[in-house]
């Protein structure tokens, strides 16, 4: 075994036993060219190759840190953020930081199909994995299709969960892009500003009622996005 794949065994012993969790930042690399004394060059092969397998990420002027695992949610549905961190073993928390509910900007198309002549509920949160910040979630409601949203508790029962359950859905668009966190994105998500995130954007419908739009921000290294295709499908 050479001294770089010692190096990454022995790094990926520490987090695969769990004695390194998820956000454990690992040691710089100036203090492991120093505990197995060798070059820079054989550290940083060690590192770049932990990187590639998802098991750590690098942060600028932070450091190198255990990575959280991937939640893996299919395309084709709605996934719940609460059970995908539950079902992988993390404590789950949300931070509701605002509630409010208004009327439909007049400027915004959009909105004013959502709000269908009613008011809209305007929610802002966090959703945490294992303590740590896993996604940003801005999102309306419409109060015309769903008016027991205005009253619910939704710091409690987060508003993806409790509208899941309590709204049926018939049709749901989502739309996935690539961003870099800007200042308050990342200082929410507790990332660097210009750290690549995964959105997904959605909207929902009950029949021709339009129940709900959000947008969530992901750390990129912390969700896949998964379809599984047949052979004969239209699109």
């Amino acid at each position: 075994m050479s001294l770089h794949q010692r190096i990454r065994g022995d790094i990926e012993d520490r987090i695969r036993s769990g004695e390194w969790p998820p956000g454990h930042r690992v040691p710089f690399e100036t203090e492991l060219m120093a505990q197995y004394g060798c070059a820079r060059m054989t550290v940083g092969k060690a590192m770049s190759a932990l990187v590639e397998a998802g098991l750590i990420v690098r942060r600028k002027r932070a450091g190198s840190f255990v990575a959280r695992p991937r939640v893996r949610a299919p395309v084709l549905n709605i996934p719940d953020i609460q059970s995908a961190i539950l079902a992988r073993g993390d404590a789950y928390g949300f931070r509701l930081l605002s509630s409010t509910v208004r009327a439909a900007r007049l400027d915004a198309a959009e909105e004013l199909e959502l709000a269908a002549g009613d008011a809209l509920l305007e929610l802002e949160g966090v959703h945490d994995a294992g303590g740590r910040p896993f996604a940003l979630e801005r999102r309306l409601i419409s109060l015309k299709a769903a008016p027991a949203a205005a009253s619910a508790d939704l710091a409690v029962n987060p508003p993806g969960g409790w509208l899941l359950e309590h709204v049926a859905w018939t049709e749901a668009e989502s739309r996935i892009s690539a961003v870099n966190a800007d200042a308050q994105v990342a200082a929410l998500l507790d990332l660097d500003e210009g750290a690549a995130c995964l959105v997904v954007d959605r909207r929902t419908w009950r029949g021709d009622e339009h129940v709900t739009r959000v947008r969530q921000v992901f750390p990129g290294e912390a969700y896949d996005l998964v379809a599984r295709f047949g052979p004969g499908g239209s699109d």
